[in-house]
């Protein structure tokens, strides 16, 4: 890095300083926000025995040295403080939100960090449509914290105080590639991997023989979906397919597909939320599978939390949760170009590229 390019240089700071006193005025808000619905702001830990199960995800390793000359207890950085957060719903909380540091290793760009701030809030009892709508009130609430009518990012613009569009994922491969997508996974558990290569070709997307269904699901999503996303408007994309439900519910009205949204603004991909699933031996089934697939692509897998399957069992409420990105909403409420603009400090070495 050139001399005077230094984050900690005062004129590269100063270039970023009012970023970060909007930074912090828009953190103030989200707390305001939930204060005035009797949310309780939380504290999890970092270190956790599982990091978070999502098969693509890498996570940072460590390990607890016993004080008392035992072995050493391995453990992770969360990539997330879901695990730790719904605990909490067992244990009788209500209303939560936590304002995380967490960590994912290898990610770096302008809208990733390997170390980033996730906003993520639970409600018992709630509803994937109460989600959407903490979502759309939120982000309401952190622009006019900042100031600013619009969302920014690469020349585009995006006006969160108009009507948020909601799309269906099946809606969003009907209108921008023209089928079906459903119809390529007649068992909603078992997707059939040559029916959608098949359309896939057929749109030009590229196909390997490599490619699982949800690989060439991700392919055809960002190729020709979320280019479309968040334009003008911000867009929820909703109802994904059950197959790739994660931690999240089948939707009741149509088990095909599971209660999950993702919002967007500006091509930017914002929050993941979902209608929690609460059945232990289905999340259970749905952990080893996913790491079955890690090991199969990255030659590790992660543990499984015990405590967090105990907790299940004991009895967590029907609940909805969201985990938002606040660096990358904090970005497109500057109207900044990458991440690092609205981070006090990068995590050193990793600055994203020119």
């Amino acid at each position: 890095m050139s001399q005077g390019k230094e984050p900690w240089h005062p004129q590269a700071f100063s270039a970023r300083l009012p970023h970060l006193r909007r930074r912090a005025r828009i953190i103030a808000a989200i707390r305001q926000f939930f204060a005035a619905q009797d949310f309780d702001e939380v504290e999890t830990p970092c270190l956790q025995i599982s990091p978070g199960l999502e098969p693509h995800l890498l996570a940072f390793a460590t390990a607890l040295r016993d004080p008392w000359g035992g072995p050493d207890s391995p453990l992770y950085l969360h990539t997330s403080p879901e695990f730790a957060m719904k605990k909490l719903l067992v244990a009788g909380m209500e209303r939560i939100f936590q304002i995380a540091h967490v960590f994912r290793n290898g990610e770096r760009s302008h809208t990733h960090s390997p170390e980033f701030t996730m906003l993520e809030w639970y409600r018992a009892s709630g509803t994937i449509g109460q989600m959407m709508d903490d979502t759309q009130a939120l982000v309401r609430a952190c622009a006019q914290a900042a100031d600013v009518a619009l969302l920014r990012h690469g020349g585009l613009t995006c006006d969160p105080f108009a009507p948020w569009r909601k799309l269906s994922i099946a809606e969003a491969f009907q209108e921008y590639c023209g089928f079906d997508v459903l119809a390529t996974a007649p068992d909603p558990w078992a997707p059939d991997t040559a029916l959608l290569a098949d359309q896939a070709r057929a749109i030009g997307v590229s196909v390997s023989d490599n490619d699982r269904w949800d690989d060439i699901f991700f392919k055809i999503v960002l190729d020709r979906i979320e280019p479309h996303l968040g334009m003008d408007v911000p867009t929820i994309l909703h109802s994904y397919p059950v197959s790739m439900a994660a931690l999240a519910r089948p939707n009741s009205a149509d088990p095909r597909v599971a209660d999950r949204f993702e919002a967007y603004a500006c091509g930017v991909e914002l929050c993941n939320a979902f209608g929690e699933l609460t059945d232990a031996d289905e999340q259970q089934r749905r952990f080893e599978a996913d790491m079955d697939l890690k090991q199969a692509l990255y030659g590790e897998r992660y543990p499984v939390d015990p405590g967090f399957i105990a907790a299940l069992r004991h009895g967590m409420p029907e609940s909805a949760g969201n985990a938002l990105g606040l660096d990358r909403l904090i970005m497109l409420l500057c109207g900044a170009d990458s991440i690092d603009q609205v981070l006090w400090l990068p995590v050193a070495g990793n600055q994203s590229p020119p």
